[in-house]
């Protein structure tokens, strides 16, 4: 079945500076440091470079495959707070999608606020310099990336891999581009090769026009040509052998036509799923459902995972969650997924769709506001978030030679206050000279207020004197990089004590 386009709702917002108020990652996962280098596959599972098994657990970012050639929100926030703010979360890869109109010359970003500061080091670049600094400050803050080839241009999806005015030579010749300009840049860990093919595209039919499996095996090859680090990333189609589902969700035929590539252990199959407020499909009114949901998956893409065939990324998922039975099905998607507290990285991967709040048909993570963080549905994927990465650095930065000085400073600011109540942040931001480890925030108020709830921190109070220390997964902080915590209290009314931190 067909799916419907994804409508990017491009009103240019007011530039907010609202701080986030979140429940952030509910469950705490045990500190790690696997997920350093480039990473390889080993059966079902995907290993660092020391053969210590990650999880992708993350979230799209779009807006370079649309008309404005840069990442959406750019025109309410700068860059790098909504990156600092995906980490505070708990989301350790970004999913980037583009569009091959960003090779072309004559491509110029455009809705991107540089007032007050905002996005000041983005002034004057193309859509490929823009790219290059997320690229590094996701990197600096322990982020993956995985760049998604998701239009041939910035004008709609296409079913196949080539278009009469973008054909295939010019989609491997970018894709190679691409691998060569992050070369030695272990940021990013790979590229998805084509978003949602779909009929007429076939897997194993033979036909080099439509047969998406070839495609992505000459696609993959080239790739790992001029980049033999890279892992390559290859949906699904939409119909194999007369079953349909979602546009990339239909893994069938790897089971009997494997994408085989020169370098081994480098391909990660992906599909995509999603509920009701993108289109209907037979399962969802099944009288069983959403029982019947984790057969749905098997059959589709999920055996590839159980199988021990490969390791499985569901690239794309997503709702807004008005309806009951959209609800149910993303309940049951997260529990199919497997929580990380009990298999760890032995687990399917993800990416969210999406952190945008302007996808016309799921909405985002994000409200409206570009700010505000739906924490609902965020609440959804707490179980299945895992441990963040080590961080890849600035390679114009000689780094951390093991001396320097640990250093950290606070910022606390009120999102609201309605007299019984209130939610606020706290900004931890690292004014050393070296990465912080950890971090401790600490502030006394002058009245009676005292710490209701709190989240990507724990704490404790003693009197009107609150200490919060960092979560598991946002105690690293890159030198120039920030954390960010939230907190309710009771009662409102009580002003922004002065806070100080301490870094280790």
């Amino acid at each position: 079945m067909f799916r419907s386009l994804r409508r990017a709702l491009c009103a240019v917002a007011a530039a907010l500076l609202l701080p986030l108020g979140t429940a952030g990652l509910q469950s705490a996962h045990a500190a790690e440091t696997a997920g350093a280098g480039y990473w390889h596959t080993s059966g079902r599972q995907i290993l660092d470079e020391s053969g210590q098994p990650v999880r992708i657990a993350g979230i799209n970012w779009f807006g370079f495959e649309t008309g404005n050639y840069a990442v959406h929100g750019l025109w309410s926030r700068d860059y790098k707070s909504m990156i600092d703010q995906m980490k505070s979360l708990g989301y350790n890869t970004l999913r980037i999608p583009y569009s091959d109109d960003i090779f072309k010359s004559g491509t110029v970003p455009n809705s991107i606020d540089f007032s007050s500061g905002k996005n000041a080091d983005l002034q004057g670049l193309n859509s490929l310099g823009v790219l290059d600094k997320i690229v590094s400050y996701a990197g600096q803050d322990g982020l993956k990336v995985i760049l998604d080839r998701h239009r041939p241009d910035s004008g709609g999806q296409s079913a196949l891999w080539y278009t009469s005015a973008v054909p295939e030579s010019t989609w491997i010749a970018n894709l190679k581009a691409l691998a060569t300009r992050y070369k030695g840049q272990d940021t990013v860990v790979g590229i998805d090769l084509h978003n949602e093919p779909h009929d007429p595209a076939c897997w194993g039919c033979g036909d080099t026009a439509t047969d998406w499996r070839l495609a992505a095996q000459r696609a993959g090859n080239a790739v790992l040509g001029v980049n033999p680090d890279l892992l390559i990333f290859v949906e699904g189609v939409q119909t194999f052998n007369g079953v349909s589902g979602w546009w990339g969700g239909n893994l069938m035929g790897v089971a009997q036509y494997p994408v085989q590539l020169n370098v081994a252990n480098r391909v990660v199959y992906s599909a995509h799923d999603y509920a009701t407020s993108v289109a209907q499909q037979s399962w969802f009114s099944d009288p069983s459902f959403p029982a019947n949901m984790p057969g749905i998956w098997d059959k589709y893409w999920g055996y590839i995972f159980k199988q021990n065939i490969a390791p499985v990324w569901v690239g794309e998922f997503g709702t807004t969650l008005q309806s009951t039975v959209d609800q149910k099905w993303l309940a049951a998607l997260v529990s199919y997924l497997r929580p990380t507290s009990t298999y760890g990285a032995d687990s399917f991967h993800w990416t969210f769709w999406s952190w945008n709040p302007n996808s016309g048909d799921t909405g985002g993570i994000l409200k409206d506001d570009w700010q505000t963080v739906d924490t609902v549905k965020d609440g959804y994927l707490a179980s299945v978030k895992a441990p963040g990465f080590p961080s890849s650095g600035d390679p114009g930065d000689p780094g951390d030679p093991g001396g320097g000085t640990a250093a950290c400073t606070a910022s606390y600011s009120v999102s609201s206050d309605w007299g019984s109540g209130f939610n606020a942040e706290v900004k931890v931001a690292n004014s050393g000279s070296t990465a912080l480890s950890s971090w401790k925030v600490t502030w006394t108020w002058p009245g009676s207020q005292k710490v209701t709830s709190m989240w990507n921190a724990s704490y404790t109070q003693t009197g009107s004197t609150v200490t919060a220390t960092n979560a598991s997964h946002n105690g690293a902080v890159p030198v120039g990089g920030s954390a960010s915590f939230g907190f309710g209290g009771a009662p409102g009314g009580g002003g922004v004590p002065s806070v100080s931190c301490t870094a280790a």
